[in-house]
Order: structure tokens, then C-alpha cells, then sequence
């Protein structure tokens, strides 16, 4: 059960059922003392804020655990899994198919040889 006040960048319910599957459970060792949800709301606080670890707030897990799970999401690749579940879902709500079948790239051609000085 949630004991601090709830900090703007935290996870609604709804929101947590979307990502919570995507995380990973743990499931060796001693059983975690902060809940990913929390750990998730830590992370979420420091995207918003722009804090630094170690100046993550105390009603928070400690920047060390924070970090080390970042660190965990980050190489197993779960941060672009739910980029690309949640990228999926506004697609569909938008009445698109799942995955874009166009891709457009722009890009600007800038000829610099031409505006030099003269040769010596």
C-alpha cells in the first residue's frame, strides 16, 4: 500500500495495468523491498523533473535501487517494449493499422564545395 502523496508523474491504475506484463518479475533472491510500480514512479519523477540520481526524494526508493533496476530495464530491452505496446495502442485508438506501412524521410541536401574561397 502507497503511505506518501502521490507526486503528478506517477502512475495512474490504468496506465499501470499497460506496462506492468512488460516488466520483468522477479523471480530469484530475496524478495524486492520496493514494488516496481514504485521503482517505475521513481523513474517517471526523474524524466519529468530532470533530477539527478542522487536527488531523487527521500519518499522515493533510494537512487541506487532506482538505478540499478533502470540499468535492468535497460538491457533487457524492456523500455522499447513499452514504447512500441503503447505506440501500438494510440494507433489503434486512432483507427490505424498497428504498424506504419509508409515511411517518409526528409532530408536537405546543403552544398558547402561551391562556397569556398578561391583556390590558392
Amino acid at each position: 500500500m502507497q503511505t506518501r502523496q502521490p507526486y503528478p508523474t506517477d502512475l495512474t491504475d490504468e496506465q499501470w495495468a499497460l506496462i506492468e506484463p512488460l516488466l520483468p518479475q522477479e523471480t530469484r533472491g530475496r524478495k524486492p523491498v520496493h514494488t516496481r510500480r514504485e521503482m517505475v514512479n521513481a523513474l517517471l519523477y526523474m524524466a519529468r523533473t530532470g533530477c539527478q540520481w542522487r536527488m531523487l526524494p527521500h519518499d522515493l526508493p533510494p537512487w541506487a535501487a532506482v538505478y540499478a533496476f533502470w540499468r535492468r530495464l535497460v538491457a533487457l530491452q524492456v523500455l522499447e517494449r513499452i514504447n512500441d505496446a503503447l505506440r501500438i495502442q494510440i494507433r489503434l485508438q486512432e483507427d490505424q493499422d498497428a504498424d506504419p506501412s509508409v515511411l517518409i524521410v526528409d532530408s536537405q541536401s546543403v552544398q558547402t564545395a561551391e562556397k569556398r574561397g578561391p583556390a590558392d
